[in-house]
């Protein structure tokens, strides 16, 4: 039987960016590029029903989607380089944390907030 493992050597992977369904998506580019500092970079349809946000090297597309609920699990996980300071960030902000701050097992500083949609982004710091 042949080997189901892609060959890594056949074709160079580029950015991976995820797609978060939102019931607003007004109210999660003001969110996004209010609070966390994206810039949006993309939008499509009138009125807008796609979207892309960029900062730095975290990119996040919206895809609209009336009546849009948001499910337990992490729809992104965000690797930045001082959890802290964003954790301090968001709680001035009064954003959601569903998931305090810890030193994980997994050796990440992480944790988890919501979006006003309740999609639940994961934030890790390598320790």
């Amino acid at each position: 039987m042949p080997s189901t493992v892609f060959p890594s050597h056949a074709v160079r992977f580029g950015r991976l960016a995820p797609t978060i369904s939102v019931s607003d998506i007004d109210q999660a580019m003001h969110f996004y590029t209010g609070i966390l500092g994206f810039t949006k970079v993309f939008e499509n349809g009138s009125p807008v029903g796609f979207a892309i946000l960029k900062k730095e090297d975290a990119e996040l597309h919206f895809s609209l989607h009336k009546g849009h609920k948001a499910t337990v699990q992490n729809v992104a996980h965000l690797l930045v380089h001082d959890a802290e300071a964003l954790y301090q960030h968001l709680q001035a902000h009064r954003v959601k944390i569903i998931k305090a701050i810890r030193d994980a097992d997994f050796g990440l500083r992480c944790f988890v907030f919501v979006d006003p949609d309740g999609n639940r982004i994961d934030v890790g710091q390598t320790l």
